[in-house]
């Protein structure tokens, strides 16, 4: 269990050395923000699995979303996806739902963190970001930004009173994402052509299981070994989030949020935008499968969820100003 304060990340930087982190989930993370009409950039807590408990000390107006945990409170289970007021002295559990791995927790105006490198994401391995550059941990006392827009103050003023209380309304989330969330679409990287072809139909048809050696700068997988046909050795060179790596025994390293900027293993494929946050969510033990797609088609996916998000976030505000 790991929470840690995330945004959107640090792309400025990437020529620097410095990693992009963020959030994992960044399809979840935007969703719950979203639901409070915040900035998308917001910071949000980021909860690895169930078991965290936290207390609202004032009342507070908060969204979560993602497949790691539920939020609940005494009994009573609370939705994702939508604004939910919780009053002061309340005490809130995560549930783990054994679904995903990350869950994504938002407060009205966003959570009250400086920013270093124009992010408030946590870089645990320079200790940057978050709070104090380190994860969170019991005792901390976090509050909302002072930067709450009108919708929220709107949403805030419909939804406050003296229980927990939500819409019944809330953002499709299931909707962006495919019906088969075990199927990872992939661009074919520079060093593509380096590896066998037998290797490569294996990349491209067999299951990959994620191993316990995965964390947020990456995930180690196994499956049939990939064989660099010609043993050629690569000097570092750019690699990002979503990078696949082939390492010297043949197996494959899923680059993450914190990833490197560089690395010396070839570069086999480049998972698609869209599929992170499916990536996002595998634990350990889940298998997958590889689908090569072209980048026409990787952006065509990309430009398609983004106008869906915003129709998702149209339906939503006129479902606050008609009272759904």
């Amino acid at each position: 269990m790991m929470s840690t304060l995330q945004d959107k990340g640090r792309h400025a930087y990437l020529s620097q050395g410095v990693p992009v982190s963020g959030a994992m989930d960044t399809l979840s993370a935007r969703i719950a923000n979203q639901a409070l009409g915040n900035d998308p950039h917001a910071a949000v807590i980021e909860f690895t699995y169930g078991g965290a408990v936290f207390h609202a000390v004032t009342d507070l107006l908060i969204a979560y979303s993602g497949d790691g945990a539920s939020l609940e409170v005494e009994s009573q289970h609370l939705p994702p996806d939508r604004p939910i007021f919780v009053p002061g002295g309340t005490e809130i559990r995560l549930a783990d739902t054994s679904k995903g791995c990350y869950t994504y927790l938002a407060v009205a105006g966003g959570w009250n963190i400086p920013e270093v490198l124009e992010s408030r994401s946590t870089y645990m391995p320079a200790g940057i970001g978050g709070l104090q550059g380190r994860a969170l941990r019991r005792g901390d006392v976090l509050q909302a930004a002072d930067a709450t827009s009108a919708m929220t103050k709107q949403l805030f003023g419909r939804l406050t009173g003296g229980a927990v209380n939500y819409p019944k309304w809330g953002i499709a989330r299931w909707l962006l994402l495919p019906a088969n969330r075990k199927v990872i679409c992939v661009i074919p990287a520079q060093e593509f052509t380096w590896f066998e072809g037998l290797s490569v139909v294996n990349f491209l048809s067999d299951s990959f299981r994620i191993t316990t050696q995965s964390n947020r700068m990456g995930y180690r997988m196994e499956g049939p070994p990939i064989r660099n046909y010609a043993k050629r050795e690569l000097l570092s060179t750019a690699v990002v989030p979503g990078t696949i790596q082939v390492t010297g025994d043949g197996n494959l390293i899923l680059l993450m949020a914190d990833s490197q900027t560089t690395g010396g293993y070839p570069r086999i494929a480049q998972v698609v935008a869209v599929h992170m946050p499916l990536c996002a969510q595998l634990r350990p033990g889940d298998e997958i499968y590889f689908k090569e797609i072209s980048r026409n088609d990787a952006e065509k996916l990309y430009v398609q969820q983004e106008k869906l998000l915003k129709r998702l976030s149209v339906s939503w505000g006129m479902n606050e100003r008609i009272g759904y």
